[in-house]
């Protein structure tokens, strides 16, 4: 089986749609599937993760202002339609003469800034259309379209998708990669006593607002256990890592910086709370039952923090804006063995971290 992704990352994108694309691709190699990206060159696209990756790649260049159609400033178009770098029609024709070489039986499209006219003009290229999303706020062309995010339900798409699509909705079908999964009883099984002693500290791999900054000063006024250490996780191209750099040497307590790990599964597992973005890292939490204190970075990642607060499974402090004074006194009832215990539980209800493969056999099936 041939798969195309059609995907991008950048500084106001961030890296979370290549992400889970490649979580995707991974689990699909696994299953003999031939996967290639389509991306465009936004500063900070991640061309060289995914080929390192071991993924064969396009590059799309950025058009010049005068090249967008004047399509690209009509209401009609996505809310986030300028996150593509050009309009959907220049995107396309980019796309499918690419696709023409390529003929794969499935086009997997992850991007907020694409709807169904992008979809139509490239459905015959492909056998069928896979479609990532988590908005719900504008129609689709596809035959299957996957949606991880908690409360979300087929019905939300009821008036967006053709009557043939199939929705799979929920973090049951979070893509995760295989470590989360296999980590789950080990992660489980130390919470059972649970005592904080390491925060993890993980804002995505941009972190445009520095909130991870904005966490480390509001720690140092914080009441932490004594042994309690901290380790925060950032990409290598945030770009406010040197001053975090800066920030952790200052630190009371011992806090290490790691950049662009490769074992993520792993310190969540051994971190007994989280400080992080309200995004698709909240599903990695949830398999392996970490509780979390959440921050919102983009306004799609509300609706998920609301879910998650009401379902107990983590705490919320809101917009950068309110770190300052909201995590202190939001962290405090954490301070409890038995309120950790308790919200544990309640995100490993979550997701059990097997999303991808039932993604997979959902994509095997045939037509």
């Amino acid at each position: 089986m041939k798969v195309v992704f059609r995907t991008d990352a950048s500084l106001d994108i961030g890296i979370g749609h290549v992400m889970r694309c490649l979580t995707l691709a991974e689990a699909l190699r696994s299953h003999g599937a031939n996967c290639h990206f389509i991306c465009r060159e936004h500063p900070g696209h991640l061309l060289d993760l995914i080929r390192k990756r071991g993924f064969t790649t396009y590059a799309l260049p950025l058009c010049e202002p005068d090249e967008l159609s004047q399509d690209a400033t009509e209401t009609s178009q996505p809310a986030h339609a300028h996150w593509l770098g050009c309009d959907w029609q220049t995107d396309a024709r980019q796309t499918g003469e690419i696709l023409t070489t390529l003929k794969p039986e499935w086009l997997v499209v992850d991007h907020y800034a694409l709807d169904n006219r992008w979809e139509n003009a490239l459905r015959a290229h492909c056998e069928r259309l896979l479609v990532i999303d988590d908005l719900a706020d504008r129609p689709h062309a596809c035959d299957l379209l996957l949606d991880q995010n908690l409360g979300r339900a087929a019905v939300d798409y009821a008036n967006l998708v053709p009557d043939h699509c199939t929705v799979l909705a929920g973090p049951r079908f979070a893509l995760l990669r295989p470590e989360f999964a296999a980590l789950r009883e080990y992660s489980l099984q130390r919470r059972k006593a649970p005592a904080l002693r390491q925060l993890l500290i993980t804002m995505g791999g941009v972190d445009q607002p520095n909130a991870t900054g904005q966490v480390l000063e509001a720690f140092k006024t914080a009441t932490l256990p004594a042994d309690c250490n901290i380790t925060v996780v950032m990409g290598g191209k945030a770009p406010w890592l040197e001053q975090v750099r800066e920030i952790a040497a200052t630190m009371p307590c011992p806090t290490n910086v790691r950049v662009d790990i490769s074992d993520m599964a792993q310190v969540m597992a051994d971190s007994d709370l989280a400080i992080g973005a309200a995004g698709t890292t909240s599903w990695e939490r949830c398999s392996l039952g970490l509780p979390a204190l959440m921050v919102v970075l983009a306004e799609n990642q509300w609706s998920g923090a609301r879910a998650l607060l009401a379902a107990g499974a983590a705490s919320l402090i809101g917009e950068p804006s309110a770190i300052r004074e909201q995590l202190v006194p939001t962290l405090a009832p954490l301070l409890s063995d038995e309120t950790l215990a308790n919200m544990s539980r309640c995100a490993s209800n979550i997701t059990d971290g097997q999303g991808s493969t039932r993604v997979v056999e959902r994509m095997e099936r045939p037509q």
